[in-house]
């Protein structure tokens, strides 16, 4: 192509200038990422060809001397060129920013400001000499700007209008205008294949009220969802809110109830950063939610410290709480994780969570028994730990009362023979999880485990290694617990037993109970005991009710009267024991006394139990809670040896 101009006798010849601009977008186009932009491209090309002389224009009054044509068209020429260049260097003509983002509005002002001082500031001193006024660039700039701006958000505005919900998806109401709230309307209203459908948003800020979020209108507080519902029809409600406290959830959900909707909740945001759950992956809300509580904020750089590239070990990793602590274990990158149980099933599961598989052949699965002191320290001094997470324990209540010696051959021998093997191996960090049962304890459980935290202390004492205890309530969901145990009664068609209609208990979720231990590992001092700020505890035929009202069916309640040595409420500390958050604003410490392995007395247990269990009428608690008569030691002193 050539191209002649010539202006005040002189001429101008553009064929290589133009030559160079065409050749620039072969290039661009080879490298890829332009073809996708090249329609955004020229759109934007076009709105500069216009604007420059459109200011020209205004500039000269709607008179242009035909002087200036030649140093117009210049002006033009090297403004397309630009605009090209910079727009790739910003990546703006590259397809990596979303339609109409606020990514894109970035790009688009660097490349346009880039754009018109690299013309405009030549053109100061230019201007005279090719007949363009010198305020060109000032007057086409903001006009080119505006224009492109608006182009994108036209076609943002008619992408998103294609992308809108089937009339048949649930109208829905969202509750909560905030971030999280807004980032799921736009993704309910953008997604065809969404099942719901956002006709409106509540949120208790009045200042929110009449606000508008992707085209949907905050339509009042939780106080008007009635009225909400009326204006909208909708028939779900989605709680949008990060990390709702227990309390809010069940206010919204009887306000839901009562209004005829259901109630869903968002996936947490770990799982949406992790890939295992989108933001519209929405479920019914469960008792979880309703009685559980705020996950503790961990601290992120203290974990990885202790975790990355280190060798882990988990007893009992094929239960509830073994397993979801190998999972967050996993996380932090150790360079060996180490899975024992003494069930090859749950150990299968187990690595199938971890490594998605379950092949039960490779050396991270360890098929052992901790009642086992050899192959336990057999196993140490090989795979040679530098952490250890101790989960391996008999927990149900009622059973240990009836077969005391098993919690001693599990609960305090095999926490012992952990405990020795930890020594031999030089284990650096030893946690040992417990329980509430063991402060003040009544129970077999309480005491095997109040024994297994004195234990373990000892050998901190020994060591001069961070060997220590966490102590929490019930866990949510865990395997053979409360909530599940509802479950499968309300299934049956019950009737739902309940021991005490005003027996209250601690809760909390799985994946909380395992941050608290990865936690104090990190934060806890040798000896201690971490206890976490549970808030306050929920009364068990509450969720009794919650759980039958949930499942719409009509279970009849049975009270059945408080089982041997079971507390109605529930202690996190021993008396005597004083407690301070030194680290965490909600991890408590607390000392026990160290209790030397050789001061443990088998034949005393034995005899102690076989007493308790001819007396069990003396020893339960009255219907007001008061404590049964102190049971005495557990152990007593022998020379010390190991």
């Amino acid at each position: 192509m050539r191209v002649l101009v010539s202006e005040r006798g002189g001429g101008f010849r553009l064929q290589r200038v133009t030559e160079w601009y065409l050749a620039a977008l072969r290039r661009l186009h080879a490298r890829g990422g332009f073809a996708r932009s090249a329609p955004q491209a020229a759109v934007d090309l076009v709105v500069w060809l216009l604007a420059v002389p459109l200011a020209v224009w205004l500039r000269f009054d709607f008179a242009v001397p035909a002087s200036s044509a030649a140093g117009v068209v210049l002006v033009v020429l090297a403004v397309l060129v630009l605009q090209v260049v910079f727009g790739f260097s910003f990546s703006l003509y590259r397809g990596r920013y979303s339609y109409g983002s606020f990514d894109e509005v970035i790009g688009l002002t660097r490349s346009v400001a880039a754009t018109a001082i690299a013309v405009g500031v030549p053109l100061l001193f230019l201007g005279p000499t090719l007949s363009v006024p010198r305020s060109t660039m000032m007057i086409a700039t903001p006009l080119a700007f505006v224009s492109m701006a608006a182009s994108r958000y036209l076609k943002r505005l008619a992408f998103e209008r294609g992308q809108r919900p089937a009339d048949d998806a649930a109208p829905t109401l969202v509750y909560g205008a905030g971030r999280v709230g807004s980032q799921l309307v736009r993704s309910m209203r953008t997604d065809p294949g969404a099942r719901f459908r956002a006709v409106g948003i509540i949120d208790d800020a009045p200042t929110l009220h009449g606000a508008v979020r992707h085209g949907v209108r905050v339509l009042g507080s939780l106080n008007d969802l009635e009225f909400a519902v009326a204006l909208t029809g909708a028939t779900r409600l989605v709680v949008a809110i990060a990390r709702a406290e227990a309390w809010l959830l069940r206010l919204v959900n009887d306000r839901a109830t009562a209004c005829g909707m259901q109630v869903l909740v968002m996936p947490p945001f770990s799982e949406v950063l992790e890939g295992r759950s989108g933001i519209t992956d929405l479920r019914s809300i469960s008792i979880e939610d309703l009685v559980g509580r705020n996950p503790v904020e961990t601290d992120v750089a203290s974990i990885a410290g202790y975790l990355r590239g280190r060798r882990v070990l988990v007893t009992g990793a094929g239960g509830s709480i073994g397993a979801e602590l190998c999972r967050q274990v996993e996380r932090w990158a150790p360079s060996e994780l180490i899975m024992l149980d003494r069930d090859e099933s749950a150990l299968q599961h187990v690595q199938l969570i971890v490594h998605g598989h379950g092949l039960l052949s490779t050396p991270d699965v360890v098929l052992a028994d901790i009642r086992d002191a050899e192959v336990i320290r057999s196993l140490f001094l090989e795979r040679r730990p530098d952490v250890v997470f101790h989960a391996a324990a008999l927990k149900h209540l009622p059973m240990l009362e009836q077969y005391p010696a098993e919690a001693w051959k599990t609960n305090v021998l095999g926490s012992l023979n952990v405990l020795r093997a930890a020594e031999a191996a030089g284990v650096e960090t030893f946690v040992n999880i417990s329980t509430d049962k063991a402060a003040n304890p009544t129970s077999v459980l309480g005491h095997s485990k109040r024994v297994a935290e004195r234990l373990t202390a000892s050998f901190a004492e020994s060591t001069g290694r961070r060997y220590l205890s966490v102590r929490f309530g019930n866990v949510l969901g865990s395997r053979g617990s409360m909530v599940p145990t509802f479950a499968a009664l309300i299934e049956a068609g019950g009737p739902l037993t309940v021991t005490h209609p005003d027996i209250t208990r601690y809760f909390m979720s799985i994946p909380e109970a395992c941050q608290l231990v990865v936690q104090a590992g990190a934060i806890g001092d040798p000896s201690e005991v971490l206890i976490l700020d549970m808030g306050e505890p929920v009364r068990i035929l509450d969720i009794a009710k919650r759980m039958i009202a949930m499942s719409g069916k009509e279970i009849q309640i049975v009270f059945t009267g408080l089982r041997p040595h079971e507390k109605l409420h529930e202690e996190l500390m021993s008396v005597g024991e004083a407690a301070q958050a030194r680290v965490h604003p909600k991890i408590s410490h607390a000392t026990v006394p160290p209790l030397p392995p050789a001061a443990l007395d088998r034949q005393w247990w034995d005899d102690h139990w076989r007493r308790e269990h001819t007396s069990d009428a003396s020893r339960r608690r009255s219907d007001t809670g008061e404590a049964t008569a102190p049971i005495g030691p557990l152990f007593v002193a022998k020379a010390p040896a190991r």
